[in-house]
């Protein structure tokens, strides 16, 4: 049976410790779909669909790994995509509280659906997207936190 992960987010914006985890988790996984989801209690600083073009040109050259947007439950997403894993990067000892809460949920909700973490790489893990969209919107320079350009229309 393959093994589809699905690495959900609102990736606003997509950083390089994300790209650490999908590239990490190609080694564990078939197949990984990033899912960039609509997080109902924040307002997003970049276009979904702006995102979805930036990582589809990123990821263009490695077809195990696609990226599509959901509404709703990740559970249901995950049964709809047939995904059986959720991977999930940890950066500290409160992403590991906040993210075993939600992987414990979704365990109730989803029972044969596992939560995979990943230990964000040491130079990675004290970045947040939550600070690169601040730096962003104060016209600092994201370049080294990003795999691509961020536009100057979201500044």
């Amino acid at each position: 049976m393959k093994k589809i992960a699905l690495f959900p987010g609102s990736f606003d914006p997509f950083t390089n410790g994300h790209l650490d985890v999908v590239r990490r988790g190609a080694a564990l996984f078939d197949e990984i779909i990033i899912a960039i989801g609509t997080n109902s209690s924040k307002q997003r600083h970049l276009p979904v669909e702006w995102m979805m073009s930036q990582l589809e040109i990123l990821f263009q050259d490695e077809p195990r790994v696609s990226v599509r947007s959901y509404q709703g439950l990740t559970t249901e997403f995950a049964r709809e995509t047939g995904a059986r894993y959720l991977l999930r990067g940890l950066r500290n000892t409160l992403d590991f509280e906040y993210e075993s809460a939600i992987a414990q949920a979704n365990r109730q909700l989803s029972p044969g659906l596992e939560t995979v973490f990943l230990i964000t790489s040491p130079t990675l893990a004290a970045v947040s997207s939550t600070i690169i969209r601040e730096i962003h919107r104060f016209g600092g320079d994201v370049q080294q936190f990003v795999p691509f350009a961020l536009p100057e229309f979201a500044k």
